[in-house]
């Protein structure tokens, strides 16, 4: 019971490498904790707000009515965005503002595609 070509094609197929090279431990670390703060549907929601602004901004004050939410457990989940690489936060007077870090979401939607 030799190996087939047939055999062989699909062994080659099935063990084929989905990327060029592995991610490294560091770059693994931090996609991590970008999917982790994603992991929150409320996050996934703010964000997407934020994004979808006609200035690519908001106010943690027009934040809060969306997602039906405090605005101290709103800021909470911003900053975790924050942390995470996705949002930056800006202070203005007592409001703070937040942005999307340009090209976060194209450097996650990238790593998706193998």
């Amino acid at each position: 019971m030799g190996t087939t070509t047939r055999d062989a094609e699909q062994l080659s197929a099935c063990c084929t490498p989905l990327a060029v090279e592995a991610i490294s431990a560091d770059d693994a670390a931090t996609l991590a904790a970008k999917f982790k703060a994603l992991g929150d549907p409320t996050r996934v929601r703010l964000l997407s707000i934020v994004a979808s602004t006609d200035a690519a901004e908001a106010c943690v004050c027009d934040l809060t009515e969306p997602v039906g939410l405090s605005q101290p457990t709103v800021s909470h989940h911003l900053k975790v965005l924050v942390d995470a690489g996705l949002l930056t936060r800006s202070k203005r007077g007592i409001w703070s503002y937040y942005a999307l870090v340009p090209g976060a979401l194209d450097d996650l939607a990238s790593t998706l595609k193998l």
